[in-house]
């Protein structure tokens, strides 16, 4: 997969110094794979949940969601948001 852009991970993970090395493995598997639909992508994260347009992953445990667009067709992931569990509840990434 294409993703774009790595740099949302880094400076999350530059605000949030706990959650890099869970951005970055997620990183790592999310490169190398080819979903090619939800299901694909549950059997490297099983927690993926479809949200509207979005597809949100649990990372370090549920600490924090990265909000993602997927483009299983394109074999791209656009880097919407990386926020902290509380931050994501509030909802207002769903307006983008």
């Amino acid at each position: 997969m294409h993703i774009i852009s790595k740099k949302r991970l880094v400076a999350a993970g530059e605000n949030h110094p706990d959650a890099l090395p869970a951005l970055m493995r997620w990183y790592r598997v999310a490169k190398k794979a080819r979903w090619h639909d939800l299901h694909e992508t549950r059997a490297d994260f099983p927690h993926a949940d479809p949200v509207d347009k979005f597809t949100v992953f649990n990372i370090k445990g549920n600490d924090y969601r990265l909000i993602t667009v997927i483009h299983h067709n394109r074999y791209k992931i656009y880097i919407r948001a990386v926020l902290t569990h509380a931050a994501s509840d509030k909802g207002g990434w769903k307006d983008d």
